[in-house]
């Protein structure tokens, strides 16, 4: 797959509502064919982000582009090429799931999409009979998501869209996408979760506070990627062993119990601390507000 034009152009964009800030001075691009990552924490602006390239709400200032049509100008032209997962599922709760979908698929050629919507219902192990206001956050999600794989669209906009699924489930979307991305539809991947992010997209924005602050090659963000390391030692905490390099945001616990951030290189980390005396130790992925702060510091 070749990736080259930008199908989604975004320059110095801002969004205010009065004097609160929705996002400021945005700019990024995403090619054609690329899956690409937008993360950041709960009110960090990807959702603000998202609305206004789906004209759904007007920027303050700033423009964008999605095919090289205006988000504002051409905005139907564009709808016709993209499906969208919001972050929040609202549905027409007086119709059952098969009503919903079809009357969605309506819009788009219907008839050759019952086929389709079967086939998803299935991987995704939602009922098409249920009625929508008896179905769980997590199967109103699913009806969301088979609405936009059922098209065939050039551009998928996904807001958060594994919230309220099963692990299960979220694999198989994962495989979905995968599958649509092969061929050659364009991702744009909006999520708080950094590991799924990491495992799907090639390339990823950060966001904070309605600005980006990081945007890089996923591999190179794997490279640079901090992780929290708690050790508990049989003795006092022997400090002065662990000097170096990578190690920051050093906290002593307690006498014995040290917490730190470890951006360098773990094999040396494992090989200092194998000649301790260590009672536990926990390497996880820390949370995404201590990794932005890292890259504002």
């Amino acid at each position: 797959m070749t990736v080259s034009e930008n199908i989604i152009e975004i320059k110095h964009l801002s969004k205010y509502y009065g004097h609160a800030r929705g996002v400021e001075d945005v700019s990024l691009s995403v090619k054609q064919g690329e899956f690409f990552g937008f993360i950041g924490p709960n009110g960090a602006g990807k959702s603000t982000t998202i609305r206004i390239l789906l004209n759904l709400i007007f920027p303050t200032s700033g423009s964008a582009k999605i095919f090289g049509l205006d988000i504002v100008k051409d905005s139907k032209q564009i709808r016709s090429r993209l499906a969208y997962v919001p972050s929040d599922a609202n549905l027409y709760d007086t119709m059952r799931v098969h009503e919903f979908l079809r009357f969605g698929a309506a819009f788009y050629g219907g008839n050759k999409s019952e086929d389709r919507i079967r086939e998803l219902a299935g991987l995704m192990e939602l009922d098409l009979d249920r009625r929508i206001p008896e179905l769980s956050t997590g199967n109103k999600k699913k009806v969301n998501i088979i609405q936009a794989l059922v098209h065939h669209a050039d551009l998928l906009v996904l807001d958060e869209p594994t919230t309220g699924l099963d692990p299960l489930i979220q694999s198989r979307l994962f495989n979905l996408l995968a599958e649509e991305n092969k061929r050659g539809v364009t991702i744009f991947f909006s999520s708080h979760v950094l590991s799924e992010v990491q495992a799907l997209c090639r390339r990823v924005a950060i966001v904070k506070d309605g600005r980006i602050i990081k945007s890089d090659e996923i591999t190179a963000l794997r490279d640079k990627q901090l992780k929290k390391v708690r050790v508990l030692f049989s003795d006092e905490s022997p400090r002065q062993e662990l000097n170096i390099k990578g190690i920051e945001s050093f906290q002593a616990e307690s006498a014995k119990s040290i917490v730190f951030m470890f951006s360098g290189d773990i094999n040396e980390l494992i090989q200092r601390l194998s000649v301790l005396r260590i009672e536990n130790l926990s390497i996880e992925e820390p949370p995404l507000e201590e990794i932005f702060l890292h890259y504002y510091r």
